[in-house]
């Protein structure tokens, strides 16, 4: 069986578990605690299985892998059906594009180790850093909605989620913890309103996991 290591509130652990949920794949879930003791991805044990010292991480089998874009890559490459991506190859790169923009011009910006750094050692207030927070999230969703303009299905499968909606649902749980505006974004919302009703999303969300506080 896969195992995940995952942090309930981890944007890029959710990607996974919705992927997971997605493909139908059963798993084991081993919490991995950002904050308590210091950051448990930071204990001797885990570095040793991933020296990048972040979740998520998939074991399967001796197979290590790290980084939420690779393993939903992964996982769509070991089990093919149903897909992640559209079977055009423009369709595919577009789709790419928009999932790249939230996981690696986004998310980063407010993600926690960053957060923790403002607040710790360059001592930024909390207004401050939530100000910064809802303009790179805001931002950059605008440029997702802009994205999405020209698809004539509902979703990046047509009827159907996959990788983009995998990246774009925890990005809009984050947006929404932090108070974002999201008046531009009404087709997001729209794809994140279809999601919401799915087992895949449902069961992947936050507040259902393990380890939720």
């Amino acid at each position: 069986m896969l195992t995940l290591y995952s942090y309930w509130r981890s944007s890029a652990a959710y990607r996974v578990r919705i992927a997971l949920g997605l493909k139908g794949l059963a798993y084991r879930q081993v919490p991995v605690h950002l904050v308590k003791d210091g950051g448990q991805q930071h204990a001797a044990d885990y570095k040793q299985l991933n020296p990048q010292e972040l979740v998520p991480l998939l074991v399967d089998g001796d197979a290590r892998i790290a980084q939420s874009l690779a393993i939903l890559e992964y996982l769509d490459e070991t089990h093919p059906q149903p897909g992640l991506l559209p079977r055009d190859a423009l369709q595919r790169a577009q789709v790419r594009s928009l999932a790249l923009h939230i996981a690696c011009d986004i998310h980063p910006l407010n993600n926690l180790r960053v957060l923790q750094y403002l607040s710790g050692p360059l001592e930024v207030a909390d207004e401050a850093k939530n100000a910064w927070i809802r303009h790179w999230v805001e931002t950059g969703l605008r440029a997702v909605e802009a994205g999405v303009a020209h698809w004539t299905g509902p979703l990046s499968l047509g009827e159907r989620p996959g990788y983009f909606e995998a990246c774009l649902i925890p990005q809009l749980y984050n947006a929404r913890r932090f108070d974002c505006d999201l008046s531009a974004c009404p087709r997001l919302l729209a794809i994140a309103a279809r999601c919401e009703t799915l087992d895949a999303f449902q069961q992947a969300a936050p507040e259902v996991q393990p380890d939720a506080q």
